[in-house]
């Protein structure tokens, strides 16, 4: 959201924001002991409260710190929608990095990375098509160190794309799905399109606007080190965090325009939503489950389509961002 709003305009724009991070907070029941009962959720933490319902001045006063932060740390996505951003782009970016490393070590380790010379050339052809198109879109991500990598594991359907460019697509995907160059440059622009739009940033702010409240209280209790462990934590989660349904339509919107500009089929991005239907017969792939599809995800991009085929159609060569190697 632009800064030059006035703080009541702001106030209002976040106030959705705000009362989700509260309602994180109602939403943990008190212990007869006192302490706040997390021991259903990821981590046994004890809040401290000294009494059932009442929080010391200390947790409060931190919590109106991490509240006041939420109200200020609004931005605008590309569509005018508000977003959350107590983590900048460029926040995002740096803690990508370290999170992109860290997430393919363990493959790496096992040799499973870019394994398939000519899966990996395939991937690799039709992302610089698409990073070109991006660059165009967003003329300061030419700066970004984009990089795609293939990690061989064929029970995951998923792809992904960290702030800054760093991408990642399973070989899953590649074997379950079974999608042509086309379709398989919707995922990828799909993905793309959701670093250009801050997406990972604005997620990542969720997180730790979550994991803020955390160690706010964690620091009055006897176990600190349960509170946030850093940017590149909240980096690794946020990939796996569940997209909102409006920053799915929205990298939906810039996706199928980075592909069709990039000179591949928009009509694919009907078919390739078949064809997940169709492997989400099993059970929904952690592609469906950290992009939940809106109810009119197909007829919005059918609706898209016609204005698409135009760039899709258009003659000439396309121009191509030489990713390292």
């Amino acid at each position: 959201m632009p800064q030059g709003l006035p703080f009541s305009s702001r106030f209002k724009a976040c106030t959705k924001t705000i009362s989700v991070f509260v309602h994180v907070f109602r939403g943990y029941p008190l212990s007869t002991t006192g302490h706040a009962d997390l021991s259903a959720g990821p981590n046994a933490i004890k809040w401290g409260f000294t009494r059932a319902g009442k929080a010391p001045m200390k947790v409060k006063a931190v919590l109106a710190f991490v509240l006041l932060s939420l109200l200020v740390g609004c931005a605008t996505s590309p569509t005018g929608r508000t977003q959350l951003m107590l983590v900048s782009e460029d926040a995002a970016i740096a803690a990508s990095k370290e999170a992109y490393t860290k997430t393919l070590a363990p493959f790496a380790e096992e040799g499973k990375i870019d394994d398939d010379p000519a899966l990996t050339a395939r991937v690799r052809r039709i992302t610089e098509r698409l990073i070109a198109q991006a660059i165009r879109m967003r003329p300061d991500t030419r700066n970004w160190d984009w990089s795609i990598k293939v990690i061989d594991d064929p029970k995951v359907v998923n792809a992904w794309c960290m702030a800054g460019g760093k991408m990642a697509v399973y070989t899953g995907l590649i074997d379950k799905v079974k999608p042509t160059d086309d379709e398989l440059a919707q995922v990828l622009g799909h993905e793309i399109a959701h670093a250009l739009a801050n997406h990972q940033a604005e997620k990542m702010s969720v997180a730790m606007a979550t994991s803020l409240g955390v160690a706010a209280v964690g620091a009055t209790s006897k176990r600190p080190g349960l509170a946030m462990s850093g940017a590149a934590l909240a980096a690794a989660l946020a990939i796996k965090l569940p997209n909102s349904r409006t920053a799915e339509s929205e990298a939906d919107r810039i996706g199928i325009e980075l592909a069709a500009k990039a000179g591949y089929d928009p009509r694919a991005a009907i078919s390739l939503w078949d064809k997940m239907e169709k492997v989400s017969g099993n059970g929904p792939p952690e592609f469906l489950s950290t992009h939940p599809a809106p109810e009119n995800r197909k007829r919005e991009l059918a609706r898209l389509v016609p204005q698409m085929m135009p760039y899709y159609e258009e003659k000439g060569p396309r121009p191509v961002y030489q990713l390292n190697p």
